[in-house]
Order: structure tokens, then C-alpha cells, then sequence
């Protein structure tokens, strides 16, 4: 959510981040329904100002007798506590009207984030690994032979429809132990605490990261009116929702391995094969709340530990800078970071990091105190993958493929795996 104060400030400038991410000039709208609402309640306070006034001479002229003057300061006294509700109310009216214009406002670009429509215009800013070079022509994961016993999409469509799939045996195991592979190197190593969170959220923690109110499409929503987490940045970043931190409680860098659901409903047609865009999947996500001044070196710091998993599972990989049409709602800056798939020969996204400034920690109210004193600060957020770990099996299985359909698998899973180090034609681990 936006500062209205800097858009009273600087609107041309509003405007302009506004357009670079492909919106429309809105602050004359926001600033004419501002207007509005500053008048009513000005009103409001003049009104209530003078039914004081009139109520402080009404008992003087009750005690002098002056019925008439009682009579019409009476009268006034309750024409001005009317005047001061209606215009309370109509000063409500304007504000909830100015909130959801804000809320439905994207966060604005940061001035060096490359310019762009859409992924084409992504900058790259660094790769790691060499695509393997294969004698055979490289299949997609959900072709090969020994993948084949354990991934079922027939099933999982009679379960519960299509974008589903049913792991089982070796592909489940597999799959268990990259989470907890991404788990154990955040914690030990990173320094991210641990953290499991509830997957059923109220509507306020949707609002509260910007999933609401443009986005409730693409997400669940139960009957009872709660909501079914798109992923647990939601309930990790809403740790601090309503809060006012000490200075010295920052950074604070979570971690969670959670379910995550998704509609796609913007999504229809797209990656339908496999298991690349499911409804359901499971991510293990990295947020951090910071101090304003350190929240652009956490982006950074973010990526590396997202890229680490990469590079330990000796998984090809690209880095880009997202340009300002191909930004998320939230979000002042993105790295993605993209596995190579020797299947569909090409990079596609894994993770995902974004600072977001304060914007959310405003529709959050989320806080902290200045060590030096003064007024509270909203603190700043940042949330991304770390990694997807459906995405991150697609790469492990496709990365490792041999040609008669068995995987070799990353060295660094052997401790998950009871030692094994591959999955056979057969589907089984070996």
C-alpha cells in the first residue's frame, strides 16, 4: 500500500513509477477522493466545534429564562451533532474508497529496475553451470522410464481433476528429501529459523501481503471464508502483521516447507504437461523482515541462498533481473532464478526473490522502534523460493536422465536417500 502523503508530494513522480509498470496515471483520482475526504472531516470538526459552543450557552439561557434562545440552541446543538455524523460517515465512505483504490495499486519499481513489457526484456545478470551435453535426445520428466512407476496423473485426475499428480515409492522419496535437503541448508547454514505455519489463512493475512483484492482468483477460498495459502510467504510475512518491533529484533529470516494452492486461473492453457504448474505443490520459502537501510542487500543475500541449493545439487542455472512490466504485485525488485531443463531446452523459473519495501508492512501496520529513539518506522519485507520443490525434482530428474530412462542422482541428496545414488529404469533407488 502506498504513503498518500508521498503522492500529495510528488505526484507527477507517482505517476511516472505507475507507468513504468504499464498502469495509468491514477493520482488525480487519488488525490481528488483525498480531497474530498480532508474536507468532510475539516467539516466534521468545524460542525462539532460549533456543537459545543452551543451547547455550553444553552444552559444560560435555560437559567435566565430565555425560552426562545434555549429553544433554538437546543435546536442547533442537535442539527450540528447530526451534521457531524452524516459528515463522519461521508468521511468513511471516502477513506474505504481511497483504500481500495490504493490496495489495488502495484508497488513501484525501484528507479534501476530495467524497463520492459514482459520476460523478453528480463536482464540477465549471471549463470552458473554448463548445460549438460547429452548423446541422445533429452526427455521431459514425466517421459522417463524409471519416473514413469511413481508419477501418476490419471490417478491424481480421478482424485481431484486435472494439475494434480500422485507421487509414490522412489519419485515421492525423492521428492521428500529435496525438502528436506532445502530445509537443513537454510537452517544450518543460512541461518533461517525454522518455522510451520498454519496453510488456512483469514482475509486480512491476504490483504496483508496483496494477495487481496486483485489477485483472489488466482487462490482458494473455503466456504467458511478462509483462505487456502497461494504460498507460506503469506503466513511468514504476517508473523509481524499489527506489531511494532525493537530495532534490535531485525533482520528476521524465516523459513518454511509448506503445501501451496493455486488456482491459475490466469494461468489457463499454460504448462499443462507434467508436473511444472500444479494446483497443489510444495515450496520451501525464505522471508525476511529488515530495517529500511539493509533491505536491498537482503535481496541479494536472498538470492545467493536460493542459488546455493542450485549449485549444491550441481543444477544449471541463470539469474535475471525482472524488468517493470514482468514484476509481481508486491514487489520494488526481482531476481528469478531459472534451472536449466534439458527437456524443454530451455531455463524456466525456480525461485523467485522480490524486495518489497514497506508496501506490505503498510497494509500489515508492521513496525519497529528506532535504537536512537524517535517515532516507529515500518520495517521492510522480502520473500522468495528456496526452492520450489516440484520444480526442483523436474530438474534433478531431467539434469541427471541416462538413456535408458534411470537418473543419476546429486550427490549431495545421498544422506536423504539412505546412500543410494540413482533411480533406476525400474523406478526404484539404487
Amino acid at each position: 500500500m502506498h504513503d498518500i502523503r508521498l503522492i500529495r508530494e510528488a505526484p507527477n513522480a507517482f505517476d511516472a513509477a505507475i507507468m513504468r509498470r504499464g498502469g495509468d496515471a491514477v493520482s488525480s483520482d487519488i488525490l481528488a477522493i483525498d480531497a474530498e475526504r480532508r474536507a468532510k472531516i475539516q467539516a466534521a470538526e468545524e460542525a462539532k466545534a460549533e456543537q459545543n459552543k452551543a451547547s455550553k450557552l444553552v444552559g444560560a439561557a435555560k437559567a435566565k429564562g430565555d425560552e426562545a434562545e434555549f429553544e433554538r440552541l437546543r435546536a442547533l446543538v442537535a442539527e450540528k451533532k447530526d451534521a457531524v455524523a452524516r459528515l463522519n460517515d461521508e468521511a468513511k465512505a471516502q477513506d474505504a474508497k481511497l483504500a481500495e483504490l490504493l490496495m489495488g495499486l502495484p508497488n513501484l519499481p525501484f528507479e534501476d529496475v530495467p524497463e520492459g513489457a514482459d520476460e523478453a526484456d528480463n536482464v540477465e545478470i549471471r549463470r552458473w553451470g554448463d548445460p549438460r551435453s547429452f548423446s541422445f535426445t533429452p526427455k521431459e520428466h514425466y517421459e522417463l522410464a524409471g519416473v514413469l512407476p511413481g508419477m501418476d496423473f490419471e490417478t491424481a485426475a480421478k482424485l481431484a481433476g486435472s494439475r494434480f499428480v500422485l507421487l509414490s515409492g522412489a519419485v515421492a522419496r525423492l521428492h521428500r528429501a529435496l525438502a528436506q535437503f532445502m530445509l537443513d541448508t537454510h537452517i544450518t547454514e543460512n541461518g533461517l529459523t525454522e518455522t510451520w505455519t498454519p496453510v488456512l489463512v483469514n482475509e486480512a493475512m491476504m490483504y496483508g501481503t496483496g494477495q487481496l483484492p486483485k489477485f483472489g482468483e488466482d487462490s482458494y477460498q473455503t466456504t467458511e471464508g478462509m483462505w487456502l495459502i497461494p504460498t507460506s510467504e503469506v503466513t511468514l510475512t504476517n508473523i509481524v502483521n499489527g506489531t511494532t518491533l525493537e530495532e534490535s529484533y531485525l533482520p528476521r529470516r524465516y523459513c518454511a516447507h509448506s503445501q501451496c494452492f493455486r488456482s491459475e486461473a490466469g494461468s489457463a492453457g499454460r504448462d499443462t504437461a507434467g508436473m511444472l504448474r500444479q494446483h497443489q505443490f510444495e515450496k520451501v520459502e525464505m522471508v525476511s523482515v529488515t530495517h529500511p537501510d539493509h533491505s536491498r542487500a537482503e535481496l541479494d543475500r536472498m538470492t545467493r541462498c536460493a542459488e546455493g541449493i542450485l549449485e549444491r545439487l550441481g543444477l544449471p542455472y541463470r539469474t535475471v533481473v525482472l524488468c517493470t512490466g514482468d514484476m509481481g504485485f508486491g514487489a520494488r525488485q526481482t531476481h528469478d532464478i531459472e534451472v536449466w531443463l534439458p527437456g524443454q531446452d530451455t531455463y524456466r523459473e525456480i525461485s523467485s526473490c522480490s524486495v518489497c519495501g514497506d508496501f506490505q508492512a503498510r497494509r500489515m501496520n508492521a513496525r519497529f522502534k528506532p535504537a536512537e529513539g524517535g517515532k516507529p518506522e515500518f520495517v521492510h519485507t522480502l520473500n522468495g523460493s528456496g526452492l520450489a520443490v516440484g520444480r526442483c525434482l523436474i530438474a534433478v530428474l531431467e539434469n541427471g536422465q541416462q538413456e535408458d530412462g534411470s537418473v543419476d542422482l546429486p550427490e549431495a541428496l545421498q544422506p536423504y536417500l539412505g546412500g543410494k545414488t540413482s533411480l533406476t529404469a525400474e523406478g526404484t533407488l539404487a
